[in-house]
C-alpha cells in the first residue's frame, strides 16, 4: 500500500473512515460464542458489511493479545482475510510499540513481514532509534503518537520545554528522521483546537484521528482544521460502529452507523474540494 493508493481510495469512496476492530468478547453477539473462533467471525461479518464505506481497518492488538495464542490466531486470520479479500484497504496494527533498535526491528518484522499490516502505531518516547527501524520498510508506515485523545495526554504531551509544547518537539524532531516521509501521526479528535498548530508543522502528513463519536470528538471540528490538499485524515471509529448492536443484526447495524459517518465525510469533501 502506497500513499498514492490510499489517497486514490479516499477519492473513489468519498470516505476517510477507519474502523477500529477492538473486539471485546464480552460484547459480541452471544450466538457467535458457539463458533470455533468468535472474534474472527465477528470481524469477518463487520468487514463484509462495511468494507465499501471505509478505507482502513485498525485492530487494537491488546484486544487479541489478552486471549493468548487464540487471540493472536484471531488477529492473524483477520489481517489475512482483509489482505486476501479487500487488498485495497489500508490496515493498521494499533500496537503502540517502541523500543531500542534491535527490538523495534523485530516488532516491525512481526507486523510488516509476518502479518502484512500496512502500518503500525509507535510510541516516540525513546527517540529516533526506536522509530527508524519501522521506517526501513518500503510502502509501510509508522504512525507516531503525537497528541492523544486521553485525559492523561496533558500530563506530558502539552507541557512546555523551553517554551514549546512537547508534542510539537515530537513533530518537529521526527521530520528529520531517516525515511520520515513514511511517518503518519496520531492526533486525538478531542484535541481539535490543536489541529491548526499541528498542520503548521506537518502540513502534508496523514493524521490518524481517534476519539470521534464515543469519546466526544467532533468530525466537523477536526476537518475544519485538519484537512490538507490530499485530505490527510483517517478518522477512526471503533465502539460506535462495531458495537451498535449485540444481536444477530450486529453487522447490518454496524454498516448503518458507518454509513452515517461516510455520508458526513462525503458532504465535507464536496464542500471543501
Amino acid at each position: 500500500m502506497t500513499r498514492e493508493n490510499l489517497i486514490a481510495q479516499i477519492i473513489k469512496k468519498q470516505s476517510f473512515l477507519c474502523i477500529g476492530l477492538d473486539v471485546d468478547i464480552q460484547k459480541i453477539p452471544k450466538h457467535l460464542l458457539d463458533t470455533d473462533d468468535p472474534i474472527f467471525e465477528f470481524n469477518k461479518a463487520i468487514i463484509d458489511a462495511t468494507h465499501h464505506l471505509a478505507v482502513a481497518y485498525k485492530p487494537n492488538t491488546a484486544f487479541y493479545e489478552a486471549y493468548g495464542i487464540k487471540g493472536w490466531i484471531s488477529l492473524e486470520k483477520t489481517i489475512h482475510y482483509l489482505n486476501n479479500n479487500y487488498p485495497e484497504l489500508f490496515t493498521i496494527a494499533d500496537a503502540k510499540r517502541g523500543d531500542i533498535g534491535n527490538t523495534s526491528t523485530m516488532y516491525a518484522k512481526a507486523f510488516f513481514e509476518d502479518l502484512q499490516f500496512d502500518a503500525v502505531t509507535v510510541a516516540p518516547y525513546m527517540g529516533k532509534d526506536s522509530v527508524e527501524p519501522f521506517l526501513n520498510f518500503e510502502d509501510k508506515f509508522a504512525i507516531l503518537l503525537a497528541l492523544t485523545s486521553n485525559e492523561g495526554a496533558f500530563d506530558f504531551q502539552t507541557q512546555k520545554i523551553e517554551s514549546i509544547q512537547l508534542y510539537k518537539h515530537v513533530l518537529k524532531t521526527s521530520k528529520n528522521w531517516k525515511n520520515s516521509e513514511r511517518l503518519m501521526y496520531v492526533v486525538g479528535a478531542t484535541k481539535a483546537e490543536y489541529f491548526s498548530e499541528i498542520r503548521k508543522i506537518i502540513p502534508d502528513s496523514f493524521l490518524l484521528v481517534p476519539g470521534v463519536g464515543a469519546q466526544g470528538g467532533s468530525l466537523q471540528d477536526v476537518c475544519q482544521f485538519g484537512l490538507n490538499k490530499d485530505v490527510g485524515l483517517l478518522i477512526n471509529s471503533s465502539r460506535g460502529i462495531i458495537f451498535a448492536s449485540s444481536e444477530k443484526d450486529f453487522a447490518t447495524r454496524a454498516a448503518r452507523e458507518a454509513e452515517k459517518l461516510k455520508k458526513e465525510m462525503q458532504q465535507i469533501l464536496k464542500e471543501r474540494y
